[in-house]
C-alpha cells in the first residue's frame, strides 16, 4: 500500500539529486505542483524524461536543476518555443543540457518496454529520418523471422515517476481519465512512483473502461486539489490558456523569468493551486 502524504514529504522521501525523473501527462494530468516542489526543494543534476516537454520542463531547467532531457517534441504548447530550455542549449544559461530526441513513437514504446521490465523497445521507424545520425541510442536491427529492418531504442527506467490523477482511493488505488498518454507505462516502468491527485475518495466508482492504477504499483500518493494546473484535470477544471501565452514573455527574458520562479515557485505553498482553479472549474476542457 503507498504512502499517504504531503507532497512535500513525498519528494524528500523519493526524489534525490541525480535521479533520472519522468514527470509524465500528455496535455492534461502533467503534475505541475510535484514539479514545483522538486524545484523549491532545490534538486538537481536530474536527467529528465517526457514525451512532449512543455512549460514544466522549461522551469525546471531555468532554474538549473537539469543536466540531460530525453524527448520527444518540446514547445510551449499552441504557442511557441520553450526559451528556457532554448537559452540551456545555445547558451549553457544557467547550464549546460544535454539532449536526447526522440520521435513520439520511440519514446512510447520505451516507456511500454519498460513497463514490461525488457532492455529494450523494437518498432517500425526512422524511415528516412535524420535523428538516427545525431542520436546514438537509435540502433537499426533485423528481425531474426522475417529479415525485415527495425530499429531498437533503450527501454525507460526513471527513478521515479510523477503523475498527477482525478483520484485515489484509501487503498491506494489511482483513477485516471481522458488523454492517457503514457502515465500508466511511465508509473509500471518507474522504480518508484509518486501520484498528486484532486481528491481522496472512500471508492473510485471507476467505469469499466477506466485506467486504474493498482495500489502495489504506486510508491507514494498525495491530495492536491488543483495540481495540473495551468494543465487541465479532465471533468474539474479547464485548461489555463492564457498563463500559458503568458508564460512566452515570462520565459523570454533571465530577470523576469527568475523574478517570477521566486514569487510563485520558490515562496508559494500546496495551497495554490487549488486558489488558480477557481475561474477554470468546470467539467468543458
Amino acid at each position: 500500500m503507498p504512502d499517504f502524504v504531503s507532497l512535500d514529504d513525498a519528494i524528500k522521501a523519493n526524489l534525490t539529486d541525480g535521479d533520472v525523473v519522468a514527470f509524465e501527462g500528455f496535455t492534461h494530468l502533467i503534475p505541475f505542483a510535484a514539479a514545483h516542489a522538486a524545484i523549491r526543494a532545490g534538486i538537481g543534476d536530474l536527467t529528465l524524461i517526457r514525451m512532449t516537454p512543455d512549460i514544466i520542463y522549461d522551469q525546471i531547467i531555468g532554474m538549473g536543476l537539469a543536466k540531460k532531457l530525453i524527448f520527444s517534441y518540446a514547445g510551449n504548447p499552441g504557442v511557441g518555443l520553450l526559451r528556457r530550455m532554448r537559452d540551456a542549449v545555445e547558451n549553457e544559461w544557467p547550464r549546460p543540457l544535454q539532449l536526447e530526441e526522440h520521435s513520439h513513437a520511440a519514446l512510447a514504446n520505451a516507456f511500454e518496454a519498460g513497463a514490461a521490465g525488457l532492455p529494450s523497445a523494437v518498432f517500425r521507424g526512422y524511415q528516412g529520418a535524420d535523428l538516427p545520425q545525431v542520436n546514438p541510442n537509435i540502433k537499426p536491427v533485423r528481425c531474426p523471422f522475417s529479415g525485415e529492418s527495425l530499429v531498437a531504442v533503450p527501454s525507460i527506467r526513471p527513478d521515479v515517476t510523477f503523475i498527477h490523477g482525478q483520484k485515489a482511493d484509501r487503498k491506494g488505488n489511482v483513477l485516471i481519465e481522458g488523454i492517457l498518454g503514457v502515465q500508466k507505462e511511465a508509473v509500471l516502468a518507474a522504480r518508484r512512483s509518486v501520484v498528486t491527485v484532486e481528491e481522496i475518495v472512500d471508492n473510485l466508482n471507476a467505469h469499466p473502461n477506466a485506467c486504474v492504477l493498482p495500489s502495489w504499483t504506486v510508491t507514494a500518493i498525495t491530495e492536491v486539489r488543483g495540481g495540473a494546473h495551468p494543465s487541465y484535470t479532465h471533468g474539474i477544471y479547464r485548461r489555463d490558456n492564457q498563463f500559458y501565452i503568458e508564460w512566452d514573455k515570462i520565459a523570454a527574458d533571465r530577470k523576469r523569468f527568475q523574478e517570477w520562479m521566486e514569487k510563485h515557485v520558490l515562496a508559494e505553498s500546496e495551497g495554490v493551486f487549488a486558489k488558480r482553479i477557481q475561474h477554470l472549474k468546470s467539467p468543458r476542457t
